[in-house]
């Protein structure tokens, strides 16, 4: 295999080319959770997050992921957890101080609210590393605990620009602010630099997300296993010109929807006369559309977002020996999205567990893996080399979980 540009070479295990290729095997995937079930735990986690102030959060996250993870089998076997929410804990302070510190700066001193962004990006890249390396190392198969091999430079060059608009404004932002003496050609210069690191930053977003993806997709390693995704920045451009046409198709849904309901209004208005009568409708269908549109992003945007981004990064991420596979469908996602949302609706929130386990279930259960060789065997290899359930607990003593 050949490495992707600056980050890490995946490892690759030679095989004697006289060798026959060993057979291979599918595992599937399967959610066995229940909403009864996950309810229960969601509505003390929710009581517990709220009279602690939010202090409870990472221990319902803790939970919650132990829920999820331990009712996924692969293979008929399912992932283990063993995180310390006490670690958890820790991560959500530091995550909680940083927050609170860019809120007042930002507040009392506007001036110097560059100082706390420039922190928070020089942290993020190590943070997010931090945190897959955390949530993979307590996450165990059969006995072998995973891993994210990825080094932090590679984290840096692939999160860093996403910071690059922010940054941009940032800088900005004094010289926008300046007084009217010095406001004029600089301010206008300011803005112009910050909207065209934007325009570029848009342009670039695609490129940028392969980047990213190749970093957190080609570190997960599991017994002798590392996985590289295969992914070229033009299917990730040309995902983004199909959801730039989903979008468009929306609106223009939203505004044939808006002008059909015009008509029909403007015919009852005329029979029985009224407010739509008196040309009331001019001011109603601009905000009937954007409010249509508002609504269709989470119930068709985002399914279609979802499928596509799932099926794409899974279909091209494999390992040595393990191919995995992604058949998610944007209707079945639709369908899934559309009912939950009216039941959360009509149950005033109380459907959002449900909701949960009915969307997980219908993304894992679309997953399968492709295994070659003898799982057995080398998942015994693994647990030899020191790789078991706790291989890797003396190295987690620092590590902390950030929630990202």
């Amino acid at each position: 295999m050949e490495p992707h540009g600056d980050f890490a070479p995946t490892q690759v295990f030679a095989r004697d080319e006289e060798t026959p290729a060993p057979a291979s095997r599918w595992l599937d995937v399967q959610f066995t959770g229940s909403g009864s079930e996950y309810f229960r735990i969601w509505i003390v986690n929710l009581l517990l997050t709220l009279v602690t102030l939010t202090l409870y959060w990472p221990f319902a996250r803790a939970r919650r992921m132990a829920y999820f993870q331990n009712n996924t089998l692969v293979g008929g076997d399912p992932l283990g957890f063993h995180a310390d929410p006490w670690k958890m804990f820790r991560g959500y302070l530091l995550m909680l101080v940083l927050g609170i510190s860019y809120w007042a700066v930002s507040n009392f001193a506007p001036a110097l609210s560059w100082v706390p962004f420039l922190v928070l990006m020089v942290l993020w890249p190590a943070l997010w590393r931090a945190s897959l390396q955390f949530r993979l190392r307590n996450t165990s198969w059969r006995g072998v605990r995973l891993a994210f091999q990825g080094d932090l430079k590679s984290a840096y060059m692939a999160m860093l620009p996403f910071f690059l608009p922010g940054l941009a404004f940032v800088l900005a932002v004094p010289f926008l602010e300046a007084d009217e003496d010095l406001a004029g050609e600089v301010a206008q210069g300011a803005l112009a630099l910050t909207g065209v690191v934007t325009l570029l930053f848009m342009v670039l977003v695609p490129w940028f997300w392969t980047r990213l993806k190749r970093y957190q997709h080609g570190g997960y390693s599991f017994a002798q296993e590392r996985t590289e995704l295969r992914l070229g920045a033009g299917q990730m451009y040309l995902l983004f010109f199909k959801l730039l046409g989903v979008t468009l198709l929306v609106l223009l849904a939203a505004l044939a929807l808006a002008l059909v309901i015009v008509v029909i209004s403007m015919g009852t208005a005329a029979i029985s006369g009224g407010f739509l009568s008196g040309g009331g409708w001019v001011a109603i269908v601009p905000i009937f559309i954007v409010v249509t549109f508002y609504l269709s992003i989470p119930l068709v945007l985002g399914p279609y977002v979802a499928a596509r981004t799932q099926n794409l990064l899974w279909d091209n991420t494999r390992s040595e020996r393990v191919v995995f596979q992604s058949q998610l469908r944007f209707r079945s996602l639709f369908g899934i999205t559309l009912v939950n949302w009216l039941l959360i609706v009509l149950t005033l929130g109380l459907y959002w567990p449900f909701a949960k386990v009915r969307t997980a279930r219908v993304k894992l259960e679309a997953m399968a893996l492709e295994v070659q060789g003898d799982v057995d065997q080398w998942l015994a290899q693994a647990q030899q080399k020191g790789k078991g359930v706790l291989g890797d607990a003396a190295g987690d003593f620092f590590g902390m979980d950030m929630g990202l």
